[in-house]
Order: structure tokens, then C-alpha cells, then sequence
């Protein structure tokens, strides 16, 4: 029993070294991958009909439980038998295959055994297309969930075929005595190879998949981490000081020797080996580059000779050049440098190339980022001198009123509205200014209008210490104010209130300008802030549109006006994210 044992280990590591050979083709694991197709089955089929035909040949011949010889066989004596790994390979087809590959294996493998002869010969493809049957819909549930049968269970079934085998064996015997003496002679070391093999068998299987995904899912972390790293940089454009970061990440991560970006004329970074002589600032002084320039196509070296630098101390010998694109134009190149020619690979060539699609695509969204914030910068300008004007006529109205009433009152508001213009046009360098100059804006216009009005109404302010240095968009105050003064109380004289409240919550600035007036009509609400609305007062409410457009191109839709309105008065909303001149350089787009 041990040298039968010992015998069909060696039969057994035959089918499990093929397996193992071709589990380190591409071939085979894509088909492993996609063994639910048709396609892959009928391959899986042959190649387990190739496995289950070896068997037999490899098979130990045996003759009233002593074992004859371990050559090849092709035909058997009528008082023999053979123990083979049939059972193995017909199980591991149905566990990997589903049961329609493993019936083909099985009636195939069947039939040859009962060619091949020898005692009860029909026993065998009987219970070739049980063990079929059993395995291929223990596999059919495991394909279904696209997932291997686990080891253990591997194990477990392995042993069952076999006790389906030698249940078969006892049953169709002629001779049930020498049936019996088999049996008890095989069985044991027959099932635990066959457990054993099958266990090891789906081993190679699951480990080799595992162990590609896991190399697939540390590549992809490696790029993706790459390309996050580096995005900042090659957002920003060509320049030096992105070059010059990006490069350093991109040689830490893809561990070259040397790495070097350029524009389409000068070095503008290379980091590692030969720095010495490939300086920033330099005109590009490799021939490789050069070519790549001009034809726009990736390029290799594999010697210093084909890299074209003359420098005579160059380490370099091997490299990758790699354009880079803006919509279909070279803007520059991205050079990976090796030391040792062998280092460049067939994995560092394909890497390149998808990083460079990566780092192209992140120059061209720089690009478009950049004249997109030019063109909302513009926009929101133009919106913004809307606003000027519309200020800018009632205060010269009412300096003009005054000039013949009180000429050093007049002159005194002229110099404020001189001082408010000059501010003004400071501010409207930038999107944003401060909240303590916003107010200072709005102590101006109404200065012009208490003077136009006198006691007419009355401004309270209620602004959260915390939030002085906030940016919010020029005007929005102011606007908002003028707003309520010129329409929410219809020529009423007196009682006419406006409160300005400003407060700090949750890295939000809540404005809210609330005023006791007539309120809103009815009918004009839904187009507040959104369209041209003329009212009785001569308004247009352009005014209130235009800031709405500031408000959604700086911070979004989320931060527009929200006007309520009754009887009782107006109370307009607006919530903005909270910034100071530290965050951004005071910048918001």
C-alpha cells in the first residue's frame, strides 16, 4: 500500500507540475478568468481530456493486490487493474469547468479506459460520468458566483469522487471477492491522493489569480498614486517648479535611475543620475529627445549612443522618452533614465505610455482650468461694474441736491464718495474683499443717502466679531441695503427699519439684510433675483439678478439669494463659505 501510494504521488505531482507550468502562461489565465464563456469551456475541455488521456497511460497496474509495473500502458490482461489520478482530473475540470466540462472529460476519459481494458473495464466510464456529474454541479454553483471553490472544500470532494469510485468498483464487479480485495487495497492511498492532488490542484489555480490581481491592484495604487501626486504640478503647466516636483515624485514612485521633463526647447527639470550636465534652463542636448519632439511618438534608447548625449562622463543607458500632448500638439516631453539597459522592461514601457496619457490629459485640464477661471474672472467682473454705476448716479444726484442747500455738506460727500470710488476700484482687482471693508462701502452709500433722506430710516447692525476679516464678493452688502431703502417702503416716511445681521457658523458666513416694509408682490416673486423685474419705484431689479450671477459663479448655486417676503417686510438670505486672505491668497476662483 505505501509503494502504491508512493507511486501515484509521482503520477499525481506529473499532473499537478503541467498545471503549474501552464498557470504561468498569459494564455491560461485569461482563460481561467473568463471561464464561463463557451469559448473557454470547450478550451478547459480539451485541456482536461489531455490530462484525464494521461492519466490512464501513467496509471499503476495492479494484479491481485500486488503492484506489476509502473511503465506506460495502452492495453491491460483481463485479470488486471489500474489506479490512476482519472478521477482527479475529471474532478478538477467539473470544480473549475461546471459539469459541461466535466461530462466531455469524463465520457472521453470513459472511453478510454474501457479501450484500454483490463478488469471490469465498463466500471470505469460508468463512474467517470458519475464523478462528472458530482463535481461539474459542485462547480456550476462556484462559476455562477464567479468565484473558485474554496481548498477544504477541494479536499472534501477530491475524497468523495474517490468513494464514488470504489462504490462503483464493489457494485459492477464480476467477481465481488476480488472486487473487495482491490478496493481494499487502493482505496486509502487512492482517496487521499486524490484529495490531496485535488487540493493542490485549485491551490495553483487560486493563488496564481490572487497573486496577479494583487500585483494588478499595487500597479494600479502605484499609478493612481502617481497620478494624484503629480497632479498639482502638471495642472499648473510646464514650468520649472512643477517640472522640477513632479519629477521628484515620479522617480521616487517608479524607482529609475533619472527623470527629466522638458518643454519643447529647454530643460526645465531633471532629477537622479547626470544631473551634472542635464541642467534646468538648458536647451534640450539629447538627440532622443529632439526626435520625439518633432515626430511626436515615444522613443527608446538602449545604449548611450542611441540616448545622443556627448556629454563623455554620462551614466545613462537606457531611457524612455515619452511626448507630452496639449489637444494633438507636443508641448514637451516626460524621460525616464536607466543606468543598466536591463533595467528597461517590457512593464516600465507600458507604464510610461499610460502615464503619459495620464500626465497629458492633466496638462490639457490645467489648461482648460486656467481659461476657465479667466473667462468666470471676466464675467464676474463685468458683472460687477453692472453694479457701480447704479450707486455711483444716486450719489451724484444727491451731492448735486445739496450743493446749492449746504455746499460743505456737498463737499464733504463728494470726498466720501471719492474715497468710496477709490476702494472701489482697488477691490475690483480681486472677486472678494473683506467684510470690515464691505461695511465701511455701506457707512458710505448711506452717508449719501441719510443725507438725501434725512431720518427717513434707520440701519442696525448686528455683525459677529469673529467674521471681520471674512471675503465675501464686493457690493453684496451694500446692494442688498439699497435694495431695501429704495423699494420695501414705498414713500412711507417713517418707521422704516432695516437690520444687517452677519454671523460665523460651521466655516459658513450667514448675511441677512431683513427690512419692515410693504413686501414683495405676489406675482413678482418667483422671477426675484432671476430675471428683469420693473417696479413701481423705477427699479429693474438688475441689481439683485447680477449679484444672484456672482453669488453662483464664486461659490455655486448653493450660495444664492433666498428672499422671503410678506406683509410684514422683506428678509433676504445668503450663505458663503468662509474665507480669509490667508486661505488662497484671498482668492476664490
Amino acid at each position: 500500500m505505501l509503494n502504491l501510494f508512493m507511486l501515484l504521488l509521482e503520477r499525481v505531482g506529473l499532473i499537478i507540475l503541467l498545471a503549474y507550468l501552464l498557470m504561468n502562461f498569459n494564455y491560461f489565465k485569461n482563460l481561467m478568468h473568463h471561464r464561463e464563456t463557451w469559448r473557454a469551456k470547450w478550451q478547459l475541455a480539451i485541456m482536461f481530456v489531455i490530462f484525464a488521456l494521461l492519466s490512464n497511460v501513467t496509471g499503476v497496474v495492479i494484479r491481485d493486490s500486488q503492484i506489476l509495473s509502473g511503465q506506460l500502458y495502452t492495453h491491460l490482461a483481463p485479470d488486471t487493474s489500474l489506479a490512476n489520478t482519472r478521477v482527479l482530473t475529471i474532478g478538477v475540470s467539473g470544480l473549475v469547468g461546471g459539469p459541461g466540462v466535466a461530462l466531455v472529460v469524463g465520457i472521453i476519459s470513459g472511453i478510454y479506459r474501457f479501450y484500454i481494458g483490463g478488469a471490469n473495464a465498463f466500471t470505469y466510464f460508468v463512474s467517470s460520468i458519475l464523478i462528472a456529474l458530482v463535481s461539474g454541479y459542485v462547480g456550476r454553483y462556484y462559476l455562477k458566483a464567479r468565484r473558485y471553490p474554496p481548498i477544504f472544500l477541494g479536499v472534501i470532494v477530491g475524497a468523495l469522487l474517490e468513494v464514488i469510485q470504489m462504490t462503483c468498483i464493489l457494485l459492477f464487479a464480476e467477481h465481488s471477492g476480488h472486487a473487495w480485495s482491490l478496493v481494499s487495497f487502493i482505496a486509502i492511498p487512492m482517496t487521499l491522493m486524490n484529495s490531496i492532488g485535488t487540493a493542490i490542484f485549485l491551490s495553483i489555480i487560486i493563488s496564481t489569480i490572487k497573486q496577479e490581481e494583487q500585483m494588478r491592484g499595487v500597479q494600479t495604487h502605484d499609478v493612481l498614486q502617481l497620478a494624484n501626486e503629480t497632479l498639482p504640478y502638471f495642472r499648473e503647466g510646464l514650468t520649472e517648479a512643477s517640472a522640477f516636483k513632479a519629477a521628484q515624485i515620479i522617480k521616487d514612485l517608479m524607482q529609475v535611475q533619472a527623470v527629466a521633463i522638458t518643454n519643447r526647447h529647454d530643460i526645465l527639470a531633471h532629477v537622479g543620475a547626470g544631473s551634472d550636465h542635464h541642467v534646468p534652463q538648458k536647451a534640450i542636448i539629447t538627440d532622443l529627445s529632439k526626435t520625439v519632439i518633432q515626430s511626436g511618438k515615444i522613443k527608446e534608447a538602449h545604449s548611450r549612443e542611441e540616448i545622443g548625449c556627448h556629454h563623455p562622463n554620462c551614466p545613462l543607458e537606457a531611457a524612455i522618452v515619452i511626448p507630452l500632448h496639449i489637444k494633438d500638439k507636443v508641448v514637451g516631453t516626460l524621460k525616464l533614465y536607466f543606468t543598466d539597459a536591463h533595467r528597461l522592461t517590457f512593464v516600465e514601457k507600458q507604464l510610461a505610455t499610460g502615464l503619459a496619457n495620464i500626465f497629458s490629459s492633466q496638462l490639457e485640464l490645467g489648461q482648460a482650468e486656467t481659461q476657465s477661471k479667466l473667462l468666470k474672472d471676466a464675467e464676474i467682473k463685468s458683472l460687477q461694474a453692472q453694479v457701480n454705476p447704479h450707486f455711483f448716479f444716486n450719489a451724484i444726484n444727491t451731492i448735486s441736491a445739496l450743493v446749492r442747500i449746504d455746499s460743505e455738506k456737498a463737499r464733504n460727500l463728494l470726498l466720501q464718495l471719492s474715497q468710496f470710488f477709490r476702494s472701489n476700484l482697488q477691490g475690483a482687482r480681486n472677486n472678494t474683499i473683506t467684510l470690515d471693508k464691505e461695511l465701511q462701502q455701506v457707512e458710505a452709500y448711506l452717508s449719501l443717502e441719510q443725507a438725501r433722506f434725512p431720518n427717513r430710516f434707520n440701519i442696525d447692525f448686528d455683525i459677529d466679531p469673529a467674521a471681520q476679516h471674512a471675503l465675501l464678493p464686493p457690493f453684496i452688502i451694500q446692494v442688498l441695503v439699497e435694495n431695501a431703502i429704495r423699494h420695501a417702503f414705498r414713500n412711507r416716511r417713517s418707521n422704516n427699519n432695516v437690520k444687517v445681521t452677519v454671523k460665523l457658523e460651521a466655516h459658513y458666513l450667514y448675511l441677512t439684510v431683513k427690512d419692515n416694509g410693504m413686501g414683495i408682490p405676489k406675482n413678482k416673486m418667483p422671477y426675484i433675483g432671476k430675471a428683469i423685474v420693473h417696479s413701481e419705484s423705477g427699479g429693474t431689479g438688475s441689481a439683485l439678478e447680477n449679484l444672484n450671477l456672482r453669488l453662483s459663479g464664486l461659490y455655486g448655486p448653493m450660495s444664492m439669494l433666498k428672499i422671503n417676503s410678506n406683509e410684514d417686510g422683506t428678509t433676504v438670505r445668503c450663505a458663503i463659505p468662509y474665507r480669509t486672505q490667508s486661505d488662497e491668497g484671498g482668492q476664490l476662483i
